[in-house]
């Protein structure tokens, strides 16, 4: 119950925040965009359609998450609200737990909303309801539980521009993690070798999740592949949420 009303309270104050209906505007105007663009470039226009409606609905949802995660924990501890917060009896690990349920539920309601608006632009151009983009859109809602948990672990023990560059580094390099042991292989170092592996078995996958490509092209994904997607993102999320609630159990506010 406490960590239902701490994810109420995080959903209105994150809807009141100014950042997140600047990055829902700019999102919605590159969706409707992708209908023009689509007109002034070469190729299947439906494709390029879809491949920019899912690019602008990633990238606009990252920068929520990361930006407004952030803020979650450390407007707490700037505003010192904090201190009333722990000294009530609520536990550290309910507060965490609400405002990271309590983002996800925010976050969720945007990438609906802007769904929304993508299929109405699909079925404006081809005449039908297509959906098979939403297969890719729930493996991204799914990667972006990822990056939720990762910006409130960092804004447990660093500051807010700290935590965004850690989690924007980490969110590039997830996508970047399966060349990790193709490089490590070019590397003839010892350590560099090292290096490579820890860094791909430590940080998150995200290609995992990452359909995109197959349904802009019509490529079959099979459910299993899915399944396995969102089982890795709530396992990840998981460790990471742990690790976060034992950091912030361990914090001094005094």
């Amino acid at each position: 119950m406490k960590i239902y009303s701490i994810a109420v309270n995080t959903m209105r104050e994150a809807i009141r925040n100014r950042i997140l209906y600047l990055l829902l505007i700019f999102a919605l105007l590159m969706i409707l965009s992708s209908r023009i663009v689509s007109l002034l470039t070469v190729g299947d226009e439906l494709k390029i359609i879809k491949d920019i409606g899912l690019i602008s609905i990633s990238f606009f949802g990252v920068l929520m998450a990361v930006f407004i995660g952030i803020g979650l924990v450390s407007k707490e501890i700037e505003k010192r609200t904090i201190y009333n917060i722990i000294s009530k009896p609520v536990q550290r690990y309910e507060f965490l737990l609400g405002k990271f349920l309590g983002l996800i539920i925010t976050i969720l309601l945007n990438i609906t909303i802007m769904t929304a608006v993508f299929l109405f632009i699909i079925f404006l151009k081809s005449g039908s309801w297509d959906f098979s983009i939403l297969k890719a859109l729930l493996l991204f809602f799914f990667e972006l539980l990822i990056v939720i948990a990762v910006a409130l672990l960092f804004s447990t023990f660093t500051t807010p521009i700290l935590s965004s560059v850690f989690t924007l580094a980490v969110y590039i390099m997830g996508h970047l993690s399966s060349n990790m042991l193709a490089l490590r292989e070019r590397i003839s170092g010892a350590i560099g070798r090292a290096v490579c592996t820890v860094l791909y078995y430590l940080l998150p996958n995200l290609q995992n999740l990452n359909i995109k490509n197959e349904v802009v092209h019509n490529i079959a994904v099979s459910p299993q592949f899915i399944l396995f997607a969102i089982a890795y993102s709530l396992a990840y999320s998981a460790v990471i949420m742990l690790l976060a609630i034992i950091l912030f159990q361990k914090k001094d506010f005094i």
